[in-house]
């Protein structure tokens, strides 16, 4: 069982890497729609739709000039990540920020570029502020986030059921849990969502 809870984990914590890029769609605020997710029992990730990057960024910097309505702005960001402009889309947030502290998508969205740039200490930090500024977002998953980011900045050391997921599912063919079927339902979302 060890084996495959590490097998898991190493492929998770590569994938992880668009972790805030989560939910079933991703619209943009002026109605582009940039992906949506294939459901089931296990996540196939996103679907993405958007072919021309370059006119979805000139409609957002129009219609932010337009209504100074930073939700254009942050989603200039997030169309800058998916093209992997890292530096570009970190400046837009870290600009968000000065202008309206404390927005849940910007710390979250910081964070996730902290990463994505192998800054994982910042990440951790912006994350955990995210955490603080919105404790239910991504439906309450994000403590996992900080679990593989927390396992990333320690070099894999404490790769282990117990570190990252909280608990121990035993050594047996058949794993075995001290967890309530709720604490397991919730760990089983969590992990679905990241």
């Amino acid at each position: 069982m060890k084996k495959i809870l590490f097998s898991f984990c190493l492929l998770i914590v590569p994938i992880f890497s668009f972790g805030c890029l989560n939910g079933i769609t991703k619209i943009l605020k002026n109605g582009v729609l940039v992906y949506e997710d294939h459901r089931g029992i296990v996540p196939h990730g996103h679907h993405f739709y958007v072919d021309n990057y370059e006119s979805v960024i000139k409609s957002l910097d129009s219609l932010y000039t337009k209504t100074n309505d930073l939700d254009y702005l942050s989603d200039k960001g997030y169309v800058l990540v998916l093209q992997h402009k890292y530096s570009e889309a970190l400046e837009i947030y870290l600009n968000i920020e000065k202008l309206q502290p404390n927005r849940y998508a910007t710390a979250s969205n910081i964070g996730t570029i902290y990463e994505l740039m192998g800054e994982n200490k910042k990440a951790h930090e912006w994350i955990s502020k995210a955490i603080k500024i919105n404790p239910k977002s991504h439906e309450g998953s994000e403590w996992l986030h900080l679990k593989i980011l927390e396992t990333k900045m320690d070099g894999l050391k404490n790769l282990s059921s117990d570190f990252l997921l909280a608990t121990n599912f035993g050594t047996e063919s058949e794993p075995k849990s001290n967890l309530s079927r709720k604490e397991l339902n919730f760990l089983e979302q969590s992990l679905y969502i990241n």
